[in-house]
């Protein structure tokens, strides 16, 4: 077994084994603290705070290598607006950058990372997962050339020892990566800088449920760091909450025009034919959809029945490259039926378009054009969406159709149409934020496009009147959110959401009406509701929940920790409802 030790203590009257070896490793008196930090918020045990952290080396605390300043220094030359901006987030210790996309926020944050090293200090820089962009990675490499370093979970095992090597040795001043870059043996830390902060993908899925912005502001007060949060459109918590500074417009002279198109979710004529007049004019295009596969659902038109995964209560999707359904919760897959499991009728039809299925219609419709899928089905590795971006800014394919994945912060080059399908749904989702979700994801989903010459974005809804309102104007639409919240929602009060999955539904109910119970006796919260998950059964586990809500995360805290079942999975600041 490998143990951390904490403190020193008496020796206890039972028996105890001896230490068999001491190793190299250490946790500093920082790490320590930010361990039992996120022990104690996140409600988890020590060791699981430990097991996101990567130690010191004890020998390397003595190695401290000069700064030597970049060599292409004067590349970096900020506007006036630039240097504003950047003047106000050195002011303050937390602070937001909200700029619009293409407004140059990327070289604010490199001439910070600059200033750093002057001081002899090391910055991290925070990047959503999927969108460590080749790009990115690129210009940072060309600029701080050794003395940066890249941290990821795709990393091979090789290349993690090699930048570790570079951690330790303090060679590395700015290290850019996902949230576990966070949890890296930095000294010397002078900067952390967040960017795409509204991103849902600096929330941890499992144990520990931590959200690494949330942790990167904890940090910047134990380091005494500065904390830069950047974003096209912010989460309504960092307006609220930090000092913010505006920088608008981008450096691309080109217009915009949006068209709305009052249609279900599928390529329309309208669609069809702008797309086409596109190909002709040897541009490009990128069309946005938020499902994956072929279709979602594959239901009954008899009896209406939707054929579901065994293990899990939800609709399976249809991926016709493997002839095959696959459940998107728990990867469980199954040939696609001939006929109806209930009526037996073989009148069964797809619902939902998903992206495979867009490139299959559009590749027959489109034979000169090159039509390329881009979400986690076929972007699986870092080098494959490496090759995918070179393709497109290279012009071999001409239009990218993918979900999520096409606005995390690519630069295309070329493109002129943006159309955007399946918004309604998002705007439709259970979800107090499903506003804030739909709206954000038009607008980095519109902001790809239009960086080289005038473009156009086909956005399809019924909802016209909303999307048109803010598409360019997102801090009005806060300001207004800012009032559905109040008494309700973060960032005007704590939520929590405590998941119990059982194999026997009967024990996971049993556990949820114990700890429900327990809670209702609790001074300071309020018990929002306690039942079945919307999703009820995932991996062949039954599901339940409890939501709570507070004024004070001491308070949910308290109470949590006073009430806790041995089935109870906790998830402070949820912001998944699925």
């Amino acid at each position: 077994m490998q143990g951390t030790i904490l403190s020193q203590c008496n020796k206890p009257e039972f028996k105890t084994n001896e230490i068999i070896k001491q190793n190299e490793f250490c946790f500093s008196d920082k790490q320590m603290i930010l361990a039992k930090f996120i022990s104690s918020y996140y409600i988890c045990s020590l060791g699981d705070a430990f097991a996101l952290m990567t130690p010191f080396v004890t020998q390397s605390q003595t190695n401290k290598v000069k700064t030597s300043l970049p060599k292409n220094e004067s590349k970096i030359l900020l506007s006036s607006k630039q240097k504003d901006a950047l003047a106000f987030l050195q002011k303050h210790k937390v602070s937001l950058l909200f700029g619009d996309t293409g407004s140059g926020k990327t070289e604010i944050y490199m001439k910070y990372f600059e200033q750093m090293m002057q001081e002899e200090k090391r910055s991290i820089f925070l990047m959503p997962e999927i969108s460590l962009t080749p790009q990115m990675s690129k210009r940072l490499k060309e600029h701080f050339d050794d003395e940066f370093v890249m941290w990821h979970s795709k990393l091979t095992p090789l290349a993690k020892k090699k930048a570790l090597t570079k951690i330790y040795s303090g060679k590395a001043k700015i290290i850019a990566g996902a949230r576990s870059a966070l949890f890296l043996p930095i000294q010397n830390l002078g900067l952390i800088v967040v960017d795409e902060e509204h991103d849902e993908s600096y929330k941890s899925s499992s144990r520990p449920r931590y959200n690494a912005r949330d942790l990167a502001i904890y940090m910047g007060k134990l380091y005494n760091a500065h904390v830069v949060l950047g974003s096209a459109t912010p989460s309504l918590n960092s307006y609220v909450k930090f000092p913010h500074i505006r920088l608008k417009g981008g450096h691309f002279n080109s217009n915009k025009s949006f068209i709305y198109e009052k249609s279900a979710e599928s390529l329309t004529p309208l669609i069809l034919q702008n797309l086409q007049e596109t190909i002709q004019k040897n541009e490009q295009a990128i069309v946005f959809l938020p499902t994956r596969a072929n279709f979602k659902y594959l239901l009954c038109q008899d009896c209406g029945y939707t054929i579901k995964c065994a293990f899990c209560s939800v609709g399976m999707s249809v991926h016709q490259h493997l002839r095959a359904l696959k459940c998107h919760y728990c990867n469980f897959t199954q040939a696609i039926p001939q006929v109806c499991p209930e009526c037996k009728s073989p009148n069964l039809t797809s619902s939902r378009l998903g992206t495979a299925e867009a490139v299959h219609i559009l590749q027959e419709i489109l034979p000169k054009a090159n039509v390329e899928q881009f979400d986690r089905d076929v972007i699986t590795t870092a080098n494959k969406l490496k090759k995918a971006l070179k393709r497109f800014n290279d012009k071999e394919s001409d239009i990218l159709v993918g979900t999520q994945m096409l606005s995390k912060g690519h630069d295309y080059h070329g493109v002129t149409l943006a159309v955007v399908l399946g918004m309604d749904n998002m705007l439709n989702m259970s979800d107090y934020r499903a506003r804030e979700k739909a709206l954000s994801s038009l607008i980095q989903v519109a902001g790809r496009s239009g960086r080289a010459k005038d473009a156009k974005v086909i956005i399809q809804t019924f909802h016209e009147d909303f999307f048109k309102n803010y598409i360019n104007k997102y801090e009005d639409f806060l300001e207004e959110e800012k009032i559905f919240r109040q008494e309700l929602y973060p960032p005007y009060k704590k939520l929590c959401r405590i998941l119990f999955a059982h194999k026997n539904g009967a024990k996971a109910q049993d556990a949820m009406r114990k700890m429900h119970e327990s809670l209702l006796t609790c001074k300071g919260i309020e018990v929002v509701g306690a039942k079945k998950c919307a999703i009820e059964k995932v991996a062949n586990k039954y599901r339940f929940e409890i939501l709570l809500r507070a004024n004070k995360s001491t308070d949910i805290i308290k109470a949590v920790r006073a009430s806790k079942v041995n089935l109870a999975e906790i998830d402070m600041d949820p912001i998944d409802f699925g």
